[in-house]
């Protein structure tokens, strides 16, 4: 069959019409096999720290259990690091779009929700009073709560125990309370501090010259 000449270029769109539709679905197979395989070695990643850090906490009561310590504290580090990313990733992968349709979705890392019985500190972005396009009155739809873990540094103080001295005005005798009660005969420390030293030491292993680096 001769194809008349006033629809050659109509062929010819056609055709180049398809194979950038084949050039575009080749690049899309290829993002979403490129993002499984990277998600696939992630969670593979994720398994083995988790194993890692799992025969640590079962032996950190050895000989070196301070490296100990300081090795799971530094996976964990990369740990949570990694499953940031795998997120960071997947959230990516679902805004530029362009899947494949027999591509497998990714999935998701989840976060367990930070515990529940820790005080709130509810700090409120402030928003715009207008509509940043038209000016317009803005309504409340809703809100986004971003939860960040944060630590309160230890408080110190010193208790001042007064003790105040009379003389009678008739013998001349001094009268002073006698002097309060230490744990340690001529010592410094309060009971509240001596129970968190004694804790830290036999209840977290933690050395008497590695608690006083911390507390200085």
């Amino acid at each position: 069959m001769t194809i008349p000449p006033d629809h050659s270029d109509d062929v010819e769109a056609l055709r180049a019409a398809l194979a950038a539709e084949r050039e575009a679905r080749i690049a899309a197979e290829a993002r979403a096999v490129g993002a499984e395989a990277r998600a696939t070695g992630a969670e593979a990643m994720i398994a083995h720290l988790k194993l890692v850090i799992a025969k640590l906490r079962h032996d950190k009561f050895g000989a070196s259990s301070e490296r100990g310590r300081k090795l799971i504290d530094q996976l964990e580090l990369e740990l949570g690091d990694l499953v940031a990313t795998v997120a960071e990733d997947a959230t990516r992968a679902e805004g530029q779009g362009g899947e494949c349709p027999g591509a497998r979705p990714l999935r998701k890392p989840v976060r367990g929700p930070l515990p529940a019985h820790l005080p709130r500190e509810r700090v409120v972005v402030s928003s715009p009073f207008a509509c940043p396009c038209c000016g317009g009155r803005l309504s409340k739809l809703g809100e986004d709560i971003t939860e960040t873990l944060e630590a309160v540094p230890r408080s110190w103080k010193v208790v001042q125990t007064v003790r105040e001295r009379f003389s009678c005005r008739a013998c001349e005798t001094i009268t002073e309370p006698p002097a309060p009660f230490h744990p340690i005969a001529r010592g410094r420390a309060g009971p509240n501090l001596l129970a968190m030293i004694l804790e830290a030491k036999f209840g977290q292993h933690l050395p008497l010259n590695r608690q006083s680096e911390t507390f200085a």
